[in-house]
Order: C-alpha cells, then sequence, then structure tokens
C-alpha cells in the first residue's frame, strides 16, 4: 500500500513575501504555496525540506500527520509573549519540547501510535485551522495548551512517576474547541485529562466588558498609551491586543495557574485509571441495558409478526407453496422464513404437533429439490 503524509505550514503573523515563496517553490514543486501557507500530501517519497527550519525562518505554525501513527504540532511565538522559562516548566520530554530561534520561542508537540497500527482512512487538511487558535490564546496568557503537553509527556512515560505537576492553569475542565482538537490530534487519554482538572480552578467568566477595559485604559500611564498607540499606528507588534488582554487579566486575575498541591504523575495516572476503569464500568452497564431493551423491543416485534400470521394461517401455508413451485433460489429462502414463521408460532399457541406433520408432508413431496431440503436444514426445520 502507499503512504500518506500531510504536511501543512501556516503563517500568522506576516505574510510570505515572494522571495521567500521562491524559496519555499524550490523544496516541493507539487505544494500548494500561498502567502500565509505551504500544504503538500506525499503518498509516494518524502518532504526535502527540514520542519524545523521552516519554523524558524518563514512559519508559526506546523501541523504533521503520517499514516503508520507519527503525529506533530509546531507553533511559533515571539519570546516577549510567550516566556520560554514558562514553557520549560511544561515541556519536560520528547513529546513536547520547546527550543528558541532569535526573537522566537517553537514548541514542538509529538505523538507516535503507542499500539503500532497503520492508518489508511486520513485526512489532515483543516486540522491546523481547527487548532491554530490556540496560539493567540497561549499568547494572551492561557496555559492550558502547554499543560496539556505536559499530560502527553506524562501519557508516554516520560517524567518520572515521583515528580511533580507543574502549575495548573484555571479552565482545564472547560476545554475550548480548539484545545479539545489538540487533545484529540495528540490522542491525550480523556481520562487522564480530567483526572488533571480535578486540580483545576474554574476559567475566568468571559472576556473583559468594553466598559471594564475602557475603565483599565483610562488608568495606565501616559507613557504606556503612548506606546500602545503607536504599536497600534505602525503596526509594530501583531500580538498587541493578546499582550493588552494578558495584561489587564493579570490586573485582575482569579485564574492565575495554581501552584501543584503536591499531586505527582504517579498520582495522576492512578486517578486516571480509577476514572477509566469507572467509566468502562459505566459503558459495560449502559451496553448491556441497550441490549436488553433491543432484545425486549425484538421480541415484542416478533410476537406481534406472529399475531399477524395467526390470522390467517392456511394462507400462509399455501403462499409457502406457491413459493416453492417456483423453483428459485431467493423464493425457497422466503418461504424457509415463513415455514420458520410458522414454527415458532406453533411452538407458541401449544400447536407442535401439527406443524411438525405438516412439514413432514412439505419435506416428502419436495424430497427431489436438494437445494430446498438444505435450506430447511440449516434453518433447523429437519424434523
Amino acid at each position: 500500500m502507499s503512504e500518506y503524509q500531510y504536511y501543512e505550514f501556516t503563517a500568522v503573523d506576516r505574510p510570505l513575501s515572494g522571495q521567500e515563496r521562491a524559496e519555499l517553490r524550490s523544496l516541493s514543486t507539487r505544494a500548494d504555496i500561498t502567502a500565509t501557507s505551504f500544504v503538500n500530501t506525499y503518498e509516494w517519497g518524502d518532504f526535502k525540506g527540514d520542519p524545523r527550519k521552516l519554523m524558524e525562518r518563514y512559519f508559526d505554525g506546523h501541523l504533521y500527520l503520517a499514516n503508520w501513527g507519527t503525529r506533530q504540532l509546531m507553533l511559533r511565538l515571539p519570546k516577549h509573549v510567550l516566556d520560554p522559562a514558562t514553557v520549560a516548566q511544561y515541556c519536560q520530554g520528547d513529546s513536547a519540547s520547546a527550543w528558541t530561534a532569535g526573537k522566537h520561542v517553537i514548541i514542538d508537540l509529538h505523538d507516535e501510535d503507542e499500539d503500532g497500527t497503520d492508518e489508511w482512512d486520513l485526512d489532515g487538511h483543516g486540522l491546523l485551522t481547527s487548532i491554530i487558535p490556540v496560539r493567540a490564546r497561549l499568547a494572551a496568557g492561557d496555559l492550558r495548551l502547554l499543560y496539556l503537553a505536559w499530560l502527553r509527556c506524562v501519557q508516554s512515560a516520560e517524567i518520572a512517576d515521583d515528580e511533580p505537576e507543574p502549575p495548573i492553569p484555571a479552565g482545564l475542565n472547560t476545554l475550548d474547541a480548539p484545545l479539545t482538537a489538540v487533545a484529540e490530534f495528540l490522542r491525550i487519554d480523556p481520562d487522564l485529562i480530567t483526572a488533571a482538572a480535578a486540580g483545576s480552578a474554574p476559567a475566568a467568566s468571559g472576556e473583559p466588558t468594553a466598559a471594564q477595559l475602557r475603565t483599565w485604559v483610562v488608568g495606565l500611564p501616559a507613557r504606556d498609551k503612548d506606546t500602545i498607540l503607536t504599536d497600534l499606528i505602525t503596526g509594530g507588534d501583531s500580538h498587541l491586543r493578546s499582550q493588552l488582554l494578558r495584561r489587564y487579566r493579570a490586573a485582575h486575575r482569579t485564574d492565575a495557574p495554581v501552584p501543584a498541591a503536591a499531586r505527582t504523575v504517579g498520582q495522576l495516572l492512578a486517578t486516571a485509571a480509577e476514572l477509566r476503569a469507572e467509566r468502562e464500568r459505566r459503558d459495560a452497564e449502559q451496553r448491556e441495558r441497550d441490549r436488553i431493551r433491543r432484545e425486549r423491543s425484538a421480541a415484542a416485534a416478533r410476537q406481534r409478526h406472529l399475531d399477524t400470521l395467526a390470522v390467517d394461517q392456511p394462507a400462509v401455508w399455501k403462499r409457502v407453496d406457491e413459493l416453492i413451485a417456483t423453483k428459485k433460489p431467493r423464493e425457497y429462502d422466503t418461504a424457509v422464513q415463513l415455514l420458520v414463521d410458522l414454527r415458532d408460532l406453533a411452538k407458541r399457541d401449544g400447536d407442535s404437533t401439527s406443524f411438525r406433520h405438516r412439514l413432514a408432508e412439505l419435506r416428502a413431496v419436495h424430497a427431489r429439490k436438494p437445494s430446498l431440503l438444505e435450506r430447511l436444514n440449516l434453518a433447523g426445520l429437519d424434523t
């Protein structure tokens, strides 16, 4: 079978120049390249570029997907909106690492399929679009992405059981759509997320109102306002809004990351195992309830069907004879099903002896029809 590899890069903070697009074109003649993206799918061969170098030079986001189980997500942010020291608290293994390049910090999140099973129905288109909003939230101070990255390391057994967890961001129990997309893409155990979320404070209630922001801006020093206006007019900082929101939240924060309260990796994993066992127990009970409900529904429908046949059994026997007379395999099948119905009806109504007598007569009359007799035997109509 052919391979499937999907590469997508996106530029958020600034568009690519014509020269940069030409440089990227030299890496692939088949890629879709625009001023903000580079997308290519490989079924044979491989990508000639180095994703790390491309992230350092051109792009702010990268997603890689392969049908043998490899998944990768990279995000690049300026160091003045995301402190590398903060990132280092969470990215502690091969599954979540980070490095600095010039004015940027680049986060690399990685997952390999632990079961080693190939995936042949993959389609990477649209995945990065659903995930990339987490970058702006991270720039504005929402560290839940970094905590999920740490959980990915925990799940991959890259952190010792006695290691404490890093500061816990608020709102882990209410992941928005982009964060959920990240968790699903990296195959982070939902039970592990639930276990971690038990130590997370509720998220702050929504964005600040215009009135709240106006009051805060009025109180800012004049020098700060001058700097903000200058950056706004010149477009010198594409993360200006995120920085201001982060600064506002820092002054009114109720959802700052909570220092770890003595929970260790081993404790989180144990809690996740307990949650998984309880969830599986509930799921098994629900499946059993569903099975009983389906069986009861099917039994009731079966009785209604038999009630319909009981109204005129001679007509049903006549129909059986007509179907057999066609000597067509498909009609034989229909005739056998009607005989099964008649058998069950006779058993229900205490008339099995009469049915067996009629069946014996039918088998004798059609003794030279081996195909029919075989069907009767397979249906248990052999006596």
